[in-house]
């Protein structure tokens, strides 16, 4: 395997890289917080009642966000039918907002409080790995990417642009918009959403720390209390997850710009699984010439060899008229954090 920097000085024979990140990325920060597996699994629903859980089941979903607007929406149409109990209306009631402090408790138990948990010097190396890209996406949705390009305490500026901009008449306002027109120079995508990206229906909000002060599990508690749920993809599948994304123009729009980049592409910490094929089939049929995957520890380890199958395999499937090339490197050794 190549280094990180051996890596990158090869790929500079391509007029643009490009980075995509995942739970690695986050995980090399605090092993201890970030940990693989969904929002679903990390949650306890001890205080519910059954039911709460096997709603999930009923509705085949791991999406709490569905779950409680459907119990929500069910308690409001039984009202209207003479004859329903009382109670079960306010079961339901009861257990969506049951499932909505479960939700805020498992984000909080997987993710530090505010950026100042992050030291300095952290922040200054994860800026200069970052520094290395012309476009970071992310199928991460927590706030270390956030964080690190808005923290400039080194003085260093590095080229980031989300697509969010103050609201033209709110300058006032906790939080910054999202709107398509406004994207045209964004380097910075967040492919399945993020803790402190919000739908309102009407435009995507963003909740800043500079503008609220409040630590992110108290913004997504009071987001949640207005009913504006974090704009995040938590399904399983593969296909679950482009439903969510295909059904929002923020997304989608992430995932067309991942569609048209071009020159070589840096995987970083991602481990090339099934439930993330809709962006691997995109890199498939895409314009990128080089892919550079990072290995974490052994290089012969089975997990290792089960992301050198999967990223062969994207070489196998790319059109011959416009191949696909592999190279592996050591992604411990671009020391991210340290």
């Amino acid at each position: 395997m190549l280094t990180f920097q051996q890596a990158i000085d090869e790929a500079q024979q391509y007029n643009k890289r490009h980075a995509l990140l995942g739970n690695g990325f986050s995980i090399s920060c605090r092993p201890d917080i970030f940990v693989y597996g969904r929002l679903f699994e990390r949650a306890n629903f001890r205080g519910l009642s059954p039911s709460a859980k096997l709603a999930f089941e009923a509705l085949a979903t791991q999406d709490f966000e569905k779950v409680i607007s459907v119990l929500r929406d069910t308690s409001v149409v039984l009202s209207a039918y003479k004859g329903v109990k009382g109670g079960l209306i306010k079961q339901l009631q009861e257990d969506a907002d049951g499932l909505r402090e479960v939700l805020v408790q498992a984000i909080a138990s997987s993710h530090p409080d505010w950026p100042g948990d992050i030291s300095d010097s952290e922040y200054a190396n994860c800026r200069v790995f970052l520094s290395n890209f012309n476009n970071v996406y992310t199928l991460n949705y927590d706030l270390l990417l956030y964080w690190s390009v808005m923290h400039d305490a080194d003085g260093k500026k590095i080229k980031s642009d989300d697509g969010f901009r103050t609201p033209e008449d709110d300058f006032d306002s906790e939080y910054v918009v999202w709107e398509p027109g406004t994207s045209r120079n964004q380097n910075i995508w967040y492919l399945h959403g993020a803790l402190h990206v919000f739908d309102a229906g009407i435009e995507i909000q963003k909740y800043t720390w500079i503008n609220t002060g409040k630590r992110v599990i108290e913004q997504v508690r009071n987001a949640l209390e207005m009913n504006l749920f974090p704009l995040f993809v938590a399904e399983g599948t593969s296909r679950e997850k482009l439903d969510r994304i295909m059904h929002s123009e923020y997304l989608a729009k992430g995932k067309r710009s991942f569609s048209n980049i071009q020159g070589a592409l840096f995987i970083h910490g991602h481990s090339l699984a099934p439930n993330d094929d809709h962006f691997l089939k995109v890199i498939e049929k895409g314009k990128i010439k080089h892919i550079y995957v990072g290995l974490f520890g052994d290089e012969h380890s089975d997990g290792n060899k089960a992301i050198k199958s999967r990223a062969l395999t994207m070489t196998h499937n790319r059109a011959q008229s416009k191949p696909l090339r592999v190279t592996f490197y050591d992604s411990d050794s671009a020391r991210v954090w340290n």
